[in-house]
């Protein structure tokens, strides 16, 4: 009986020392396969800490960004990705306008209508309103082109 109970604590023993000895990765090895990946861009920097892999810089666009976060996932062992990574800012698209378009000049034209005395026309390439104008009139008349927003254009009108 007593060889029975020695054998089977041995056989616990031998199973419990078996289970672990299995190989666990560590924050060592998981940060040297992290940073492995993350070396592609150079402006990121990946941290492993507790298996949980803590990811950040700047990255081009979200594509990229969700790419890498992607990669770190797939490292055998990382239980997760903190992203505390940010996009760059695209710059903005900045429609400028010509105001000696065709389509512009036609809408000084109408805006000039009620002042007989002023005409706009294209002037060594920009839009450019000439002619005489009283005080008040000038004001009306900046006034309205202004609310087009058709660009810049060139007041050389005479006030009187």
């Amino acid at each position: 009986m007593k060889k029975i109970f020695t054998t089977a604590a041995l056989a616990i023993l031998v199973s419990t020392v078996a289970v672990s000895c299995k190989k666990k990765n560590n924050d060592a090895d998981l940060q040297t396969k992290a940073t492995a990946v993350v070396a592609a861009d150079p402006q990121a920097k990946v941290e492993v800490k507790d298996g949980v892999a803590h990811l950040s810089g700047t990255f081009k666009d979200a594509a990229a960004k969700d790419q890498m976060i992607a990669s770190l996932k797939a490292i055998e062992g990382i239980k997760d990705v903190m992203d505390m990574s940010t996009v760059e800012a695209s710059a903005p698209v900045v429609e400028t306008k010509v105001a000696s378009a065709p389509e512009n000049l036609q809408k000084v034209k109408d805006a000039l209508k009620d002042f007989p005395k002023v005409k706009a026309e294209v002037v060594n390439g920009e839009l450019t309103v000439s002619g005489d104008v009283t005080k008040e009139d000038a004001r009306k008349i900046k006034q309205s082109i202004d609310a087009l927003k058709v660009g810049k254009v060139n007041y050389n009108y005479i006030v009187k």
